[in-house]
């Protein structure tokens, strides 16, 4: 006779908090947005944000919004307690951060939990102490208006969970990056955050969006931008899209806002993109920031736990809205490459020319292009300078063995064309360049002895604080390649030394390339496999560029230091390197057999 015990069983309600914590909370920058989004909802004015060990041991919010009373603060800690929706109909008209009331015990579930909140004029405040889910106290204590938050221990609970967390730098990184996006969604609100008792950065007030795009991401960045205001129908759409000729590999930033909610939306990304379209070079995406504003009836925000991601009554009107905000300022101000008087060369718009490394016979292609701001001193080489005529005398022997090169000429200041024995090729000059010096530092790490070079100035470095965190983490294996930083202050680093085969560059492109490669790897990757990365960013930032008319020596010796390395066909990153004809094909093209 079958058993009639049932098999299914009711959660204890310790467990359900629990799974549904799971949900919301999944790292510290989870417990930040939530309370930050809780502290705009009340009205909060000034925000600080005090983290201790990249949120693990602590996360303190402390705002001056309009606090709660006796009755309220317990409540606010019970699930699905909220005071922003109180029927289905609301839900199709969200217009705050929060609404569901999962947010506060969900985070009290798995932490050991402290607020202490007092709404403005009252005389008294109340406590609430949790851990793990269980009240420990309710109490009226004196109290400043507004809320204090303090979330210690986070996951002290479901060590599996906690065990799943990054690196201190990891984790702040990406605490640092909502606190920025709270900021940039907030103009009439000063956010301050500090780490370790350290102030990261303190955003004053702003009235204008440009102020606040600068203060987060810096002159640099901004001067490459192009700005957006415009009106479309369904749509109102503010912020900033790169110019596309500065556009890099990485995709960082691409943040968009809808009604000033921080979300990820296929939609809005692929009219960025096809807004784009021919403007920008293959292997570029757009980097961005995109502030939305639709009616709240028009988005739907409840469709993810997280609130991350939205979705729109009327995705196609959408779609046109962006595409045609988005086209407006690069149809003004973006200008098709021009020819610079005199020369075959095209510099884009906005684009310094580059002048023309001066050549001396017999020298290595890949010295030519050493930086400028060295001291001259390659440590670690062991080389003697040698004259100018033995260098002459060296170069013949050097090539004896290769095939015969001949330089025919360079096409649109892009392409080298040369005859290679019986062949004819024609060859990118960035990535046979790009090629050449890759391979050359990956000896030189094979070998643990890739030659560096000081710089005679050391370079400063200012990057986004969500960019620097990580940065630092890795800079004695950056120091394995040659490349030598040092940290000055949280986002600020030198450049002290770098390898001695890549030449002057744009070194703050270099590390954000770096940095893009490094949000791939993880723990179980190989050390080879990271500094495979970060040695073809630095072949690639060090080559010489399309665009920049090469002396016929210049090519001629990179297309044989090519042909020592045994003529690999792509570049580091899988482009081409050369199309070559052989005499049957040309005489099969040209019907000659």
């Amino acid at each position: 006779m079958e058993s009639v015990e049932s098999r299914i069983k009711v959660l204890p309600e310790s467990v359900a908090s629990q799974i549904a914590a799971g949900e919301i909370v999944e790292r510290p920058a989870s417990v930040v947005k939530e309370l930050l989004d809780n502290s705009v909802d009340a009205g909060s004015t000034v925000i600080s944000i005090d983290v201790v060990n990249g949120g693990r041991t602590l996360i303190r919010v402390i705002d001056d919004g309009e606090g709660m009373s006796r009755a309220d603060a317990p409540l606010a800690c019970q699930r699905f307690a909220t005071s922003k929706i109180s029927h289905p109909g609301d839900l199709t008209g969200i217009a705050t951060y929060g609404f569901r009331g999962e947010a506060l015990p969900s985070i009290a579930a798995v932490s050991r939990f402290r607020m202490l909140t007092a709404r403005h004029q009252a005389l008294t405040g109340t406590a609430v102490a949790i851990e793990g889910g269980d009240v420990q106290s309710v109490e009226e204590r004196g109290a400043a208006p507004g809320t204090r938050i303090e979330v210690e221990e986070l996951f002290f609970n479901t060590p599996g969970r906690r065990n799943f967390l990054k690196t201190t730098a990891t984790e702040f990184s990406h605490i640092a990056h909502v606190a920025q996006q709270a900021a940039l969604a907030n103009l009439h609100m000063q956010l301050r955050l500090t780490h370790n008792d350290h102030v990261v950065f303190d955003y004053p007030k702003v009235t204008a969006l440009e102020d606040r795009l600068l203060q987060v991401y810096g002159p640099r960045v901004m001067d490459i931008m192009l700005p957006i205001h415009d009106e479309q129908v369904g749509a109102h759409v503010r912020g900033m899209i790169v110019n596309p000729y500065h556009a890099k590999t990485g995709r960082t930033p691409q943040e968009i806002f809808v009604n000033r909610r921080s979300v990820k939306n296929t939609t809005i990304a692929h009219a960025v993109y096809e807004s784009y379209g021919s403007f920008l070079p293959k292997g570029r995406h757009p980097t961005f920031v995109l502030m939305v504003d639709v009616a709240p009836h028009e988005v739907d925000v409840n469709v993810h736990p997280s609130k991350r991601e939205v979705k729109f009554r009327n995705p196609d009107l959408i779609h046109r809205a962006i595409k045609g905000a988005v086209r407006v300022p690069l149809q003004k101000n973006v200008t098709a490459p021009t020819l610079s008087p005199g020369s075959e060369e095209w510099v884009p718009h906005h684009v310094e020319k580059a002048k023309p490394a001066q050549v001396r016979m017999g020298e290595p292609f890949v010295d030519r292009l050493a930086p400028s701001n060295a001291t001259g001193v390659q440590r670690g080489s062991g080389r003697e300078q040698r004259s100018e005529t033995d260098q002459v005398k060296e170069s013949p022997a050097l090539y004896s063995l290769e095939p015969e090169v001949q330089i025919l000429g360079q096409i649109h200041a892009t392409y080298i064309v040369a005859h290679i024995g019986d062949e004819l090729h024609v060859l990118d000059q960035h990535t046979i360049h790009e090629r050449v010096l890759f391979e050359g530092l990956w000896r030189g790490w094979e070998s643990r002895h890739i030659q560096t070079q000081p710089l005679l100035i050391p370079e400063p470095v200012d990057l986004p604080i969500a960019a620097a965190t990580p940065l630092a983490e890795i800079l004695p294996e950056l120091a394995k390649v040659g490349l030598e930083l040092e940290c000055f202050g949280p986002s600020s680093f030198v450049i002290r030394s770098v390898p001695a085969l890549v030449g002057q560059m744009d070194y703050v492109s270099l590390l954000e390339d770096i940095l893009e490669d490094l949000s791939e790897w993880n723990s179980v990757d190989s050390l080879d496999k990271r500094i495979r990365s970060v040695l073809a960013s630095m072949a690639c930032k060090g080559a010489v560029q399309a665009g920049r008319r090469m002396e016929a020596l210049e090519m001629q010796h990179v297309v044989h230091d090519w042909l020592r390395e045994g003529s690999p066909m792509t570049c580091p990153h899988g482009r081409r390197i050369s199309l070559r004809f052989g005499s049957e094909e040309l005489h099969r093209i040209f019907r000659r057999l």
